[in-house]
């Protein structure tokens, strides 16, 4: 290559540059593993990354025959919140006896079937409840905190008097999940961390049930097919639900935006009307095969623990040992972020019905009465930069 062409060739390619977009800041996107991954574990990342975001089903590869959705990442783009068109529909349990619906399709509603089956209905007179499906990011830090912690923020006698008590959701372990090092019993049920009323108990669990539930794929996990009730052949390995818990653990924590003085007097609102005695800034983790999410300090919001949220969020459906007016906490890292995957608005609260984060917090009830009301009581500014802090989580 002569001298002329070289030239040429590195102004083509520094026009090309000009053009190109920047890449977006950390804290402006949800997706992406946490630092400090070996390349073993970064090549383990990208697999599961594939088979959340780029797997489609169909019928030559599983589908149904009942189902929700046909992939994992459309339920959860890009990693964030879900959308009122993706939010799933759980019917037929009322209280700790369990789901009487089991033999009807119960608890989750497949509402799509493939070509020559009907998708199902919700039966008469069952309770049923929709569920937005959640932010997927930082969830391996949840994972990794320690029974004892979790069980040390409950006050279920609320024994200091501050209106707040905190309940543990004691759930089942599934035949297949092996229990934490450390974990705590109660009458032979495990302390379920995941899902809206707590009642999952960890990735595994979560990533069977949703190939199983959502999708109609068996595993070995979970092999029963949702539609005939029958023992199916596994239609996805061990290995791939192993890569997308894996996954699922190593997807960053929500990277908070920069701090600015109304964002500083929000956070000192935060705590100041009695929001942070629920959802608790700081957790940290315990040990972990994961060298980068072991013994780290986290910062979701979230005390991990069912509340009393009132009447108005009663949805006379549970799971596990939650009350049917129980809702475990919500992480509020990434909030801001919710409208990027929600088509530009907000849908919050378990089932999207808050179209902001203003009308969210006035749906707190039951235990958080006195929280929401100290909130009503701020003026304009002030409630400003209250939602200016909890949108640069």
């Amino acid at each position: 290559m002569n001298y002329k062409t070289l030239l040429f060739s590195l102004l083509i390619l520094s026009a090309c540059e000009a053009f190109e977009p920047e890449a977006p800041a950390d804290f402006d996107i949800l997706d992406g593993p946490v630092a400090g991954l070996n390349e073993a574990e970064n090549l383990q990342f990208l697999k599961g990354d594939v088979a959340f975001n780029t797997e489609i089903f169909t019928l030559q590869n599983g589908l149904g025959p009942l189902f929700v959705a046909t992939s994992c990442g459309s339920c959860h783009p890009g990693d964030g919140k879900g959308h009122p068109f993706t939010t799933l529909t759980r019917f037929g349990q009322t209280d700790e006896n369990g789901n009487q619906y089991l033999n009807v399709g119960g608890p989750q509603l497949q509402h799509q079937a493939v070509p020559g089956f009907t998708p199902e209905a919700i039966p008469q007179n069952a309770t049923f409840s929709r569920f937005t499906p959640p932010a997927n990011t930082g969830l391996g830090f949840i994972d990794a905190v320690s029974d004892a912690d979790i069980l040390a923020w409950a006050d279920p006698d609320d024994v200091d008097g501050d209106g707040i008590s905190g309940m543990p959701n004691w759930i089942n372990l599934k035949e297949y999940v092996t229990e934490r090092p450390n974990s705590v019993t109660q009458n032979s049920k495990y302390l379920g961390r995941f899902g809206k009323k707590g009642a999952t108990y960890n990735l595994l669990q979560q990533t069977a049930s949703a190939y199983n539930q959502d999708i109609g794929i068996t595993s070995s996990f979970e092999p029963i097919d949702t539609h005939s009730g029958l023992v199916f052949d596994p239609e996805i390995s061990n290995q791939t639900i192993n890569d997308v818990v894996f996954y699922l653990k190593t997807l960053k924590a929500p990277a908070p935006r920069p701090e600015s003085n109304s964002i500083l007097d929000g956070k000192q609102l935060f705590t100041t009307i009695g929001c942070s005695k629920c959802h608790r800034p700081e957790m940290k983790t315990g040990n972990s095969p994961i060298a980068a999410i072991a013994n780290k300090a986290f910062y979701p919001y979230s005390d991990l623990l069912l509340h009393d949220m009132g009447t108005t969020l009663d949805d006379g459906y549970t799971e596990g040992s939650a009350k049917t007016y129980e809702w475990r906490t919500p992480p509020l890292w990434g909030l801001g972020l919710s409208k990027n995957s929600q088509g530009g608005q907000y849908f919050l609260m378990h089932d999207g019905r808050a179209k902001s984060i203003d009308e969210a917090i006035l749906l707190h009830g039951g235990e958080a009465n006195q929280i929401r009301n100290n909130y009503q009581s701020l003026t304009a500014d002030e409630k400003t930069k209250l939602i200016q802090f909890l949108e640069s989580l």
